[in-house]
């Protein structure tokens, strides 16, 4: 409202500049952990300099371990954990408040990125009876306020979100010496995995969440929202779940969930209307409006990712193809349909009548900046470690290749992916200046040179 700053959504498209603007991703994460109360929780919005709102929200605060995780995988700029940044001082909620807006004040105390992060992994470490996560108010879903707003519920996606950080940062503790952390942390996400799959298994996919008073949600029992798509894209995102079960899982979210004759992939199914199931505000959009069962197009892009992960190239580029906005522009039809800009990202798509295929919110959503890393990263397999490059495509099969030009610097790479054998994935060889080399990883230097790159598709005869 107002023009306010997201804490969790301005972190989210940075990371699509770590390439071409990585100095902008290290400054949100300084302004972002600018934002940080001093017991971990977070502003999930703020209008500067510090006016903002203080929520029960739990996704939020992870994002800021999250992205600078993926920062210095990128940049190999260790240096960032040790920015000192300002905490926020402020009554904690009472137990009956949801939300505050205020203006809190700024901390005398200073501490480092590193610290600021480890607030917020500790702060996210509270778990309901079935050792998942607790959802509080929210767990990126925010119309989903209500699922465990009483402190019991549980949240899967959010055990699929924090899993993939603690993971992400136990080297990170590592590198900087806390191994007793680092241990512990290995030993929380080795639990919280158990107790996902012991407790989130629905039997063809996994669930959504529990509510406050044991109900699940995202269930095969559930009349309304039976399956829900970022437990399963994330199931195969964070690379814990089992394999014959996100197989199982992803062929749910195609089954029931994508629907190629509109161009769309709806986030939940179905959607919230009758049922006796108050999860929250969410209800009161329209059936298939917005998050209550159209696409939400963040959403929808982690479904692709999701496919890419598991080397479904032919999947993963039919999906993203189906969301891309350019292609629900194609005739005069098609515009009267989607009704919005065709050269931005949608926030939403409806999927009921008579709005079936217009979309909503554009200018306004985070799925942009992940449309652009799954294309690049996941699709066309282009990922940055540090002063490394690794080319490892997911494409569909009847692609005979592609070129990708990267300025590095005054230096120009000249990539070239062949695909003789028609395979989704799988690189046989790369060479680098015609010097075949012996692993993926391809080193990169500024040298104000021209560097040409060959990566060969295929599996081993």
């Amino acid at each position: 409202a107002g023009g306010a700053f997201g804490f969790r959504d301005q972190l989210q498209d940075v990371m699509a500049l770590a390439y071409c603007a990585p100095e902008l991703m290290r400054q949100q994460i300084m302004l972002s952990a600018a934002h940080q109360f001093m017991e971990g929780d977070v502003q999930h919005w703020w209008h500067p300099p510090y006016r903002g709102v203080r929520t029960r929200i739990t996704d939020d605060l992870l994002f800021l371990p999250f992205v600078t995780a993926d920062y210095i995988e990128k940049t190999n700029d260790w240096s960032i954990l040790d920015e000192v940044i300002g905490l926020l001082e402020d009554e904690p909620l009472k137990p009956d408040e949801h939300d505050r807006y205020s203006i809190p004040q700024v901390s005398e105390e200073k501490t480092s990125i590193y610290d600021h992060c480890i607030r917020a992994i500790e702060k996210a470490m509270e778990f309901g009876s079935h050792g998942l996560p607790l959802m509080g108010g929210g767990d990126w879903n925010d119309g989903m306020d209500n699922v465990g707003i009483k402190g019991k519920g549980e949240s899967v996606w959010l055990g699929w979100f924090l899993y993939t950080v603690l993971n992400r940062f136990i080297p990170i503790c590592e590198g900087k010496g806390d191994s007793e952390r680092a241990n512990r942390y290995y030993t929380t996400a080795v639990e919280l995995l158990n107790s996902i799959e012991q407790y989130a298994w629905d039997g063809g996919w996994y669930r959504r969440a529990y509510f406050d008073d044991g109900t699940p949600l995202g269930s095969e029992e559930n009349e309304e929202c039976r399956i829900d798509s970022i437990s399963q894209s994330w199931a195969v995102i964070s690379g814990g779940g089992r394999l014959e079960r996100v197989k199982a899982a992803m062929r749910a979210v195609k089954h029931y969930l994508v629907d190629e004759e509109v161009g769309l992939v709806k986030l939940l199914s179905p959607p919230f209307d009758k049922s006796n199931l108050e999860p929250g505000y969410i209800k009161g959009y329209l059936p298939g409006v917005r998050e209550n069962g159209g696409q939400y197009t963040h959403a929808a892009v982690w479904t692709v990712m999701a496919f890419a992960r598991l080397g479904d190239g032919n999947q993963a580029h039919k999906l993203f193809n189906l969301i891309n906005p350019i292609n629900h522009a194609k005739s005069h039809l098609d515009v009267s349909i989607y009704k919005v800009e065709p050269y931005v990202m949608s926030a939403d798509v409806y999927t009921v009548p008579p709005h079936t295929g217009r979309g909503g919110w554009t200018w306004y959503t985070g799925s942009a900046g992940w449309m652009y890393q799954v294309g690049l990263s996941e699709i066309l397999g282009f990922k940055k470690k540090g002063d490394k490059l690794i080319i490892n495509p997911c494409i569909p099969e009847d692609w005979p290749g592609f070129k990708i030009t990267y300025r590095l610097g005054n230096t120009q790479y000249k990539i070239e992916v062949k695909n003789p054998q028609k395979v989704q994935n799988g690189v046989l060889s790369v060479t680098l200046d015609e010097e075949m080399l012996d692993e993926l990883l391809i080193p990169l230097k500024d040298d104000g040179k021209e560097h040409h790159i060959i990566v060969i598709m295929g599996t081993e005869q």
